[in-house]
């Protein structure tokens, strides 16, 4: 699985973007697949922000985004996305999309990253 994250940008606090990630998969299809977002912000350590299952009934969300990111895949378009609301300037991080099998295990560790999409909230 191969997989590309974009869609980052400088915004404000309180406003409002969605990445997106387009997945290329060989040999299945890609709702064999969990799918993840993650970040990493200057300093820390690598955080676990979402994760989907691969037939969207299984979600799971940090306790510091949840209510305000949601997680969601089409599968047809091989495409995961991360709509973020209220943003603040703590959620400044690189994204990774992520995948993984099987697609009913949504949590860590994932096996297969993106290149990731910088965000950056000011305040």
């Amino acid at each position: 699985v191969q997989l590309q994250a974009f869609g980052g940008g400088l915004v404000q606090a309180g406003d409002s973007l969605r990445l997106s990630c387009a997945a290329s998969v060989s040999g299945r299809a890609f709702n064999t697949n969990a799918v993840g977002w993650f970040r990493l912000a200057p300093g820390k350590e690598r955080e676990f922000v979402a994760g989907l299952s691969g037939s969207s009934l299984r979600t799971n969300y940090a306790g510091s985004v949840k209510g305000r990111f949601t997680i969601a895949r089409d599968n047809a378009k091989n495409a995961v996305y991360l709509q973020m609301n209220s943003l603040r300037p703590e959620d400044t991080a690189v994204y990774y999309c992520a995948a993984k099998t099987p697609s009913w295990n949504i949590d860590p560790p994932y096996d297969y990253w993106g290149q990731g999409t910088q965000v950056t909230v000011s305040s």
